[in-house]
């Protein structure tokens, strides 16, 4: 069971649209090459402004954009300033990217920014984080409190959680919101 009591941001948890519901495949598959194209136009923009040099990958799959910025090369592209700290300055500029993606297009994008792996990387950290709780939970029998993470950070640890069939929570308020592991109730 996971349980998370908050508003779940677009990219987790949200229904699809009606436009989206009623909406042949094609009709989806422009709409979203057409998110992508806006994003990439406002992203390299971007990247002129700031003087980065990158790529920028789009690919559409399981009903979603998802758009990357890599480097063109092995050097220090500059493309770390884009992730911040935690991956908060990465968020933020997902947010600005589906707000471009809004005014352009008048439709609510679900669109998911990675820069440089970092998404990747931290996914493969997130779930070795949920899985050395889970093997401490199982030996303790003890509740164990995770450190704060954003929301698409506790829903990639919560379907871990889920999936060694254990039980999660999340608890607390903004930046102080954090996952809680239980044993299972079986």
């Amino acid at each position: 069971m996971t349980v998370d009591n908050e508003e779940q941001t677009p990219e987790l948890n949200e229904a699809e649209s009606p436009e989206d519901a009623g909406a042949s495949d094609g009709t989806k598959s422009s709409r979203l090459d057409e998110e992508g194209d806006v994003a990439a136009d406002y992203l390299e923009e971007l990247l002129d402004i700031a003087d980065i040099d990158g790529d920028i990958d789009i690919e559409v799959r399981s009903g979603r954009t998802y758009i990357s910025i890599v480097s063109e090369g092995t050097e220090d592209t500059g493309l770390g300033a884009l992730v911040g700290a935690d991956g908060e300055v990465l968020e933020a500029l997902q947010e600005l990217t589906r707000l471009s993606v809004l005014t352009a297009t008048d439709a609510r994008s679900r669109l998911v920014l990675d820069v440089d792996g970092y998404r990747d990387r931290r996914g493969r950290e997130l779930t070795k984080i949920a899985r050395e709780a889970v093997d401490k939970v199982k030996e303790s029998s003890q509740d164990l409190a995770l450190a704060p993470m954003s929301a698409y950070e506790r829903k990639i640890v919560h379907d871990v959680v889920a999936d060694l069939g254990l039980v999660s929570e999340s608890e607390g308020e903004g930046q102080a919101r954090h996952i809680v592991v239980s044993p299972s109730d079986d």
